[in-house]
């Protein structure tokens, strides 16, 4: 009934297993990737020929995370996999990213993959598995893609670097200061075409290690793709790349005059319009045959590409007017809102990013339920991208794909700078509003960002900086690499190379890589360009702010955390949360105790906050032999007083202890309900709290010198 293949090779200190043919035999390809114990299923059909009119590639990545592959329940009320989560929407992008670019250049039938999580070791990410199986899967399945890609994680511990770290290494990298890197790298077997990273202040030479060493230890991936697809691959969908060459003339001839001149405005609105008006001038001057040619698309944005590339390329001026290596002008603000925690406003060119940072309690942290565990992420970064941004009417939801990405790339640069938790017990959300956008709107959000929280008063390690870069790349060999580029150079360029980072060292790389051929000496040379730029923008950050504010906003909380006995715990909260309820209500402060006893006590008042502590300091401390303290008088008997003066303690003082002089009922000199000095004397035999107060100045607490304590004292009885 089945016809197997089955491929495995040693890898990463693991055996890697290929598998097909068992299950999903009726999508065009399917395998199942093996690592260790975590499984993915990769699933991919396509359609047979595209959709009528269609002039784009529509190519869909699902990667979706079973629970049960952990066996685990979902949670919530439905008990089931809902809406896609922000690492399935990131990891299908990661396979998305590379293999978008490696289908035949034409090819736009609709293509699906699906890759499904099916067993979860919790030391193997099932991401690079689902990369590994969605590239296997479509190499087998005849679609016309000019794959396979290999994948790989690498980590930097010790000066070393690791090859597919454990998940639990990566899953907090800010609390594990031995490891410095988070690196997702896929590429073919000749070329880098995609790098996605998390770094901790590396050197570009360290990084550009790393994507070496990533590239390196791929192969034998790619290999076993290879040896799967000659015994199980099908017959290849046949598809002959178009040959729009002679539409390409007639194209050039109806307008590239007025096209030349449309990229010469360098105002984006202006340019655009004008690009726009020469696009329809050219359609109007085609034949009817030409404007139903489904290539029409491609044509035309052959021509622009051809301009944008040919003047860069010649040594002309970019369309902005600038070279291969300025930055746009900085405009950096902080303050603007007055009623934010910490807001800024950072402006390049014609990209501007409205940031504000809102400072937060334990309450407010991110719970994340994910096949590893659940665990709490005290810092959140949001990226919003509206239509306005770009002058444009569109429909307003919730967060896209995009979104997502930029702001989870954000995220990964700022991270790394920030305090420990226990320096800054605060939950940080970082909100990004993109106001205009022209190329790079996620570097924009990283400098925002940064200035953001310093305005806010975090403490941040050092500023954070980013800059895109960008290639062009000509098939005789030339090319130049481009510093800070625009929405048009990325969108007609060769490759979007995002590098953010402080004085010391990157934080964070992001690369997309549209075209083979990226050699060594490429990447070198934009990471030093990416550095000079960072540089500069640096200085033009520090000219509005260059360290955190010592002072919070008024309207921010303040917290502070004090330590108690674990076997404490249990007095602090009371039966059934009765005493914490009750510490809550009196204070009007927010109170947060964890497991390891660490108390967070937030409020906007100071008074709140020492009104907490104290509450919780006399449930939890102990009373200290010789000291005084204040305490009102709870009760009268025959021979003494008792005071309660410590929390809920109460001890006795002697009637021999109230007064320098003889007392024959303590009622002679206390009442119920008075507030009194007390000194704790110490304990009897049978622990019981023995007080004084005739030895304390009963108006300021103040203990008496021997030489004023009265001289009649009586035994006590």
């Amino acid at each position: 009934m089945f016809n197997v293949t089955k491929k495995s090779i040693q890898w990463g200190g693991e055996t890697l297993t290929l598998e097909t043919g068992k299950v999903a035999r009726q999508a065009d390809g399917s395998v199942i990737a093996t690592l260790g114990e975590t499984s993915v299923m990769a699933n991919v059909t396509f359609a047979k020929e595209a959709k009528p009119g269609q002039d784009f590639f529509p190519l869909t990545v699902h990667y979706q995370e079973k629970y049960y592959a952990a066996g685990k329940i979902p949670g919530g009320f439905f008990k089931r996999e809902a809406r896609p989560s922000e690492k399935e929407t990131l990891v299908s992008r990661l396979i998305d990213r590379p293999c978008r670019p490696l289908f035949v250049p034409g090819f736009k039938n609709e293509v699906l993959v699906m890759a499904t999580v099916l067993s979860c070791d919790l030391v193997n990410d099932p991401d690079i598995v689902a990369m590994i199986a969605a590239s296997a899967a479509l190499t087998i399945s005849g679609v016309p893609f000019m794959g396979p890609i290999g994948a790989a994680r690498v980590g930097f511990a010790h000066g070393a670097y690791v090859l597919n770290p454990a998940m639990d290494d990566m899953t907090k990298l800010r609390d594990n200061p031995e490891q410095r890197l988070d690196l997702v790298i896929a590429g073919t077997k000749d070329a880098v075409m995609m790098v996605e990273s998390e770094a901790y202040e590396l050197t570009e030479d360290e990084m550009l290690g790393a994507v070496k060493f990533g590239h390196e230890q791929m192969q034998p991936v790619i290999d076993l793709i290879i040896s799967l697809a000659e015994d199980a691959a099908k017959e290849p969908f046949h598809f002959d790349a178009p040959d729009y060459s002679a539409l390409l003339g007639r194209v050039k001839a109806a307008g590239e005059a007025e096209m030349r001149a449309a990229f010469a405005i360098k105002d984006k609105q202006e340019r655009s319009n004008a690009i726009s008006a020469t696009v329809d001038l050219i359609k109007s001057k085609l034949s009817e045959e030409d404007l139903a040619d489904i290539n029409l698309g491609s044509a035309i944005k052959a021509l622009e590409s051809g301009i944008l590339r040919g003047d860069i390329i010649n040594g002309g001026a970019r369309i902005d007017g600038r070279d291969n290596r300025t930055v746009r002008p900085i405009v950096a603000e902080v303050g603007l809102l007055p009623r934010t925690h910490g807001s800024a406003l950072f402006t390049r060119g014609e990209t501007q990013g409205l940031v504000v940072t809102t400072l937060g309690t334990g309450d407010d942290e991110q719970i994340i339920d994910a096949l590893n565990g659940n665990f709490r992420s005290n810092f959140l970064l949001h990226y919003n991208f509206p239509p306005y941004s770009v002058g444009e009417v569109g429909r307003v939801g919730s967060p896209g794909r995009r979104e997502i990405g930029h702001g989870k790339l954000a995220w990964r640069a700022l991270q790394a700078v920030l305090p420990a938790p226990t320096d800054f017990p605060y939950t940080i959300r970082v909100v990004s509003e993109i106001t205009e956008s022209n190329g790079s709107s996620s570097m924009a959000s990283v400098c925002g960002g940064s200035l953001s929280m310093m305005d806010a008063g975090v403490p941040l390690k050092a500023p954070v900086a980013g800059v895109a870069m960008g290639l062009i790349l000509e098939n005789d060999g030339r090319w130049a690499v481009l510093t800070d580029i625009l929405g048009d150079e990325d969108h007609l360029g060769d490759m979007d190379f995002k590098v953010a980072g402080t004085e010391n060292g990157i934080t964070s790389l992001q690369m997309d890589i549209k075209v083979a051929g990226i050699t060594p000496e490429i990447m070198q040379q934009a990471l030093a360009q990416a550095k000079d730029g960072r540089m500069h923008i640096l200085g033009e950050m520090s000219k509005a702010l260059s360290a955190g504010r010592q002072e919070f906003s008024a309207h921010a909380p303040r917290i502070e955390t004090m330590q108690i006995p674990t076997d404490k715990i249990r007095e602090v909260i009371g039966s059934g949360g009765k005493v914490i309820r009750e510490i809550v209500e009196v204070s009007g402060a927010k109170v947060d105790i964890n497991d390891d006893g660490v108390i967070k006590i937030a409020s906007a008042n100071a008074d709140s906050i020492k009104k907490a502590y104290d509450m919780i300091y006399s449930i939890v401390a102990e009373p200290e032999e010789g000291k005084v303290y204040r305490g009102k008088v709870v009760k009268l008997v025959d021979f003494g007083a008792f005071v309660n003066f410590f929390g809920k303690r109460d001890g006795l003082v002697h009637v021999s202890q109230i007064a320098g002089k003889r007392l024959n009922h303590p009622n002679e000199a206390l009442k119920e309900g008075q507030e009194v000095w007390v000194k704790l004397l110490g304990f009897d035999d049978r622990g019981k709290v023995r007080l004084g107060m005739k030895m304390v100045d009963q108006e300021t607490g103040a203990e008496l010198p021997p030489e004023t304590k009265a001289k009649d004292e009586q035994p006590e009885g």
